[in-house]
């Protein structure tokens, strides 16, 4: 049975269709790619998903509940990180930590050993009375993550998570993913512009063109449907909907890179 399931999701922002009648199932324990350039409505699926939009027609449901109708349910069964910077700067990682431990209800008596488990499993650690404005992008990347994860829930949503890193901080964060799916059987939706990232963390990826899914399967079959010897998973991406970005930076840029990528689409 999967865990998330969508049928003809469709927003609309006036004339604007920005999601086309999207239909997606994710099975659990899954690291499931969302790809496609800026404007292509990845960020408007995930947004639907969890609760912070609604459909304007079409259905959702995530371990079998209605994202119309258990709203407040899903929220609790889900854990998100957004494009935007969710972190405060002038707080400590634990500190950070704590506050999101109160905001997902985390009972008190088990507060202090939950966020110390997440700070352990994303690496943070030896940082974790330090000042988050002093964290590179990649660290401010794991300590979202182990935001998310405080309250354990079986599906976990990651808006571009390693946009504005570099290559060892893109890594790093690849690891936490991959040790969430095996540690815990977290269920994770990504979305990327990156076909290395899709290849390395996900089984399935569906590739999005102008609000709809152009071509959905394993990396392996997306290639081999191009019918062309030695075919990538770049080559598929350019086939159904185009380019990619790069960028790079620490706190302060990654705030700025997510705030220009979130008014993108």
């Amino acid at each position: 049975m999967s865990i998330l399931e969508t049928h003809d999701l469709t927003r609309r922002f006036g004339d604007l269709v920005a999601v086309d009648h999207v239909n997606l199932t994710v099975d659990p324990g899954e690291t499931f790619g969302l790809l496609g350039p800026n404007g292509a409505g990845k960020t408007t699926v995930i947004k639907m998903l969890t609760t912070l939009l609604p459909p304007t027609s079409g259905t959702a449901s995530i371990a079998g509940l209605d994202m119309r109708t258990q709203a407040n349910s899903v929220r609790r069964s889900i854990g998100y990180v957004p494009q935007m910077v969710s972190v405060d700067g002038d707080l400590t990682g634990e500190e950070n930590l704590r506050v999101f431990a109160r905001l997902y209800d985390v009972p008190r008596e088990i507060r202090g050993e939950r966020i110390k488990d997440a700070l352990e499993l994303v690496g943070l650690s030896d940082m974790a009375s330090r000042l988050v404005r002093h964290y590179s992008g990649g660290m401010i990347r794991r300590l979202e993550i182990a935001e998310a994860m405080l309250h354990r829930p079986p599906m976990l949503f990651l808006d571009e998570p390693t946009v504005g890193l570099d290559p060892i901080g893109r890594e790093t964060v690849w690891e936490r993913i991959d040790q969430l799916r095996k540690e815990f059987g977290t269920t994770i939706l990504l979305t990327t512009h990156y076909m290395d990232e899709a290849e390395e963390l996900c089984g399935r990826v569906a590739i999005m063109h102008f609000g709809k899914v152009a071509a959905m399967g394993t990396p392996a079959e997306l290639e081999a449907s191009l019918n062309k010897p030695s075919a990538t998973l770049d080559d598929v991406f350019e086939h159904y909907a185009g380019g990619q970005i790069e960028t790079g930076g620490g706190y302060r840029d990654t705030v700025r890179t997510r705030r220009t990528l979130r008014r993108l689409g």
